[in-house]
């Protein structure tokens, strides 16, 4: 009798200590919930309808994933201000938005205060009921101008990804390349005086290692592509991500400059994050570092 409990215990001991660890997450994630600086009212709903108990739902898969699954090394946290606006501006890749998701996440569980990373996502999004209605409660709005806007001048933190859907769409041998960025964030920058934080993130382009796109089958599904991997099955795997965050980059000016000029400070950001990509990738393989005088 004892010798058959002793051996269900050893059974249930690494289910006890799974559920024990996600207790701690869950408990983890709702402690900075409550801390974020947002202006929610008694329900716990912030006036852009961005709820509290979604986000605990939604931000306890999402640190589940961080702490554990993709196991994510985060560096260059400090770079972000602890209040007021700021842009953070990262590279995409992957197939899908894993490196938006651990971005979100590391914001909430490395900050101190924690902050809610709110992004601008692509369009087609919305037009799933279900997926529409978890991105606003978790504070993702739709990638217009007045919503991003908007958001700046109440001095949110926002996150942009410059390459859209063409980062996404990037297969696993460019995955940790950069194409072309849109301009449009600087503009805002510049019109609001915001701050832009360069981010790179590696990892997700091993996470989903995109071998090809299917652009026709997604028209028929009113996505612009679907990606397929290289085993077959749409989940990502445990691939170790990174992500660095760069100092703050503040430009001058009112939004209305030349296109020249425009493209320019955009240059210098997509400079500012092809670096810390490089630098990344030499030290996930082990290259020794350059030290900084």
């Amino acid at each position: 009798m004892g010798g058959r409990l002793f051996e269900r215990g050893l059974r249930l001991g690494p289910q006890r200590a799974l559920c024990s660890r996600g207790l701690r997450i869950d408990r983890e994630v709702q402690l900075r919930i409550d801390r974020l600086e947002l202006p929610f009212n008694a329900l716990g709903v912030d006036p852009y309808g961005v709820s509290k108990t979604h986000l605990r739902l939604a931000m306890t898969g999402l640190a589940a994933m961080y702490r554990w699954y993709f196991s994510v090394e985060t560096r260059g946290i400090e770079h972000i201000p602890p209040r007021g606006r700021a842009m953070v501006v990262g590279n995409h890749s992957g197939g899908i938005a894993i490196d938006g998701a651990m971005v979100i996440a590391s914001c909430l569980l490395e900050m101190d205060p924690p902050r809610l990373a709110q992004g601008m996502v692509e369009k087609f999004l919305n037009r799933f009921p279900f997926m529409s209605l978890w991105l606003s409660r978790t504070g993702q709005f739709t990638g217009l101008p007045e919503h991003a806007e908007r958001l700046l001048q109440e001095d949110r933190l926002l996150m942009v990804f410059p390459e859209g859907a063409r980062g996404t769409a990037k297969l696993f041998r460019d995955r940790n390349s950069l194409v072309e960025f849109g301009s449009g964030f600087v503009r805002l920058a510049l019109k609001t005086g915001t701050p832009i934080v360069p981010v790179a993130v590696l990892g997700g382009g091993e996470a989903f290692p995109t071998v090809a796109n299917g652009y026709r089958l997604g028209r028929l599904v009113g996505v612009p592509y679907i990606p397929f991997v290289a085993y077959g099955l749409p989940v990502p795997i445990p691939a170790k991500v990174d992500i660095e965050y760069g100092e703050p980059m503040c430009f001058s000016g009112t939004g209305n400059e030349d296109d020249e000029i425009v493209f320019g400070y955009v240059d210098k950001v997509k400079e500012a994050i092809a670096k810390m990509l490089a630098a990344g990738e030499k030290r996930r393989r082990g290259e020794p570092q350059l030290l900084r005088w």
